[in-house]
């Protein structure tokens, strides 16, 4: 089992690296990126592991120039584009392009309850403004809608929308998702449910997108090469690693209080710091040493 699409593999959702006045860390994004090369994974940028939803635009442009300036002949580079307003969104994606980003990813606008309808137009409005490829995401618990699959099958035969980057936690909605793609070759499926990484990639899944690749990209690595393999067995044993340090950071948390748990165990690595944009933040340090204690033998 091989995927020969450009889009394919272990894509990182990455954490924005702050500093105490709360500007881009740029030395930490340099660290970053290099540790997901060493393991030979890809970065997502700007995403909600990235808290983009809570970023200015002067970082979010920071972050965009600074990791395209580091990427390196053969990198690819996601990038998130999702705002409430279709303009821009539109203008920060082009802005993406023109630094050298090879794919952007959207959600839907997360205020108006939309119709499947509305959400196919949507994005068909938002596809055709663009000077690059479109990746569909679909994550309910921050946007509070879920694209239909049929919606996204409609749109997935637009020229300039490539793939979907699905995070529902739904288990039936996965094998249809995964039934839909088939085996076409214009267009991919992500998984962003950690969970069923190993299932998504041996039943033909062209990719996963694990936050806690920030801290163990080897591990999703080695992942993706056993399901390639079609050595389940590796493949599964990886996953209940995976879950394991997932639950460390995830479990009894917030959405938000876990990207700072994140950051915790990205900061143990040497990775980053800890700072959280408003209104996340740091919690006390006797949560931090909770997180570390909580991390299961090496």
């Amino acid at each position: 089992m091989q995927h020969h699409k450009k889009y394919k593999g272990v894509v990182v959702p990455t954490v924005t690296p702050l500093t105490a006045s709360l500007t881009l860390d740029r030395g930490a994004v340099e660290r970053m990126l290099d540790n997901f090369r060493r393991h030979n994974v890809t970065p997502f940028i700007l995403g909600t592991t990235g808290e983009a939803a809570s970023l200015s635009q002067s970082v979010k442009q920071d972050f965009l120039q600074t990791a395209a300036s580091l990427k390196k002949a053969g990198d690819v580079l996601y990038a998130g584009i999702s705002s409430n307003v279709l303009d821009e969104s539109v203008a920060f994606a082009n802005r993406c392009f023109d630094a050298g980003v090879d794919v952007v990813v959207a959600t839907l606008p997360n205020y108006y309850p939309l119709t499947p309808g509305q959400m196919k137009a949507y994005f068909i409005k938002l596809a055709e403004k663009l000077a690059g490829p479109l990746m569909i995401y679909n994550i309910p618990p921050t946007v509070h809608m879920s694209i239909p699959l049929d919606v996204v099958e409609e749109l997935s035969h637009h020229p300039k929308i490539v793939g979907l980057k699905d995070s529902e936690r739904n288990e039936e909605r996965l094998q249809a998702a995964l039934k839909l793609r088939g085996q076409r070759e214009d267009f991919c499926y992500f998984a962003g449910w950690a969970a069923q990484s190993a299932q998504t990639l041996l039943k033909g899944g062209d990719g996963i997108i694990p936050s806690t690749g920030n801290f163990a990209p080897g591990l999703y690595n080695d992942l993706y090469n056993a399901a390639m393999q079609g050595n389940a067995e590796k493949a599964y044993e990886l996953q209940k690693k995976s879950d394991a340090l997932g639950n460390v950071y995830q479990g009894g948390k917030t959405l938000g209080e876990s990207l700072w748990a994140l950051k915790v165990l990205m900061k143990k690595e040497g990775l980053c710091d800890t700072y959280m944009m408003p209104p996340l933040h740091q919690l006390s340090n006797e949560e931090e040493q909770k997180i570390l204690n909580n991390l299961p033998p090496q």
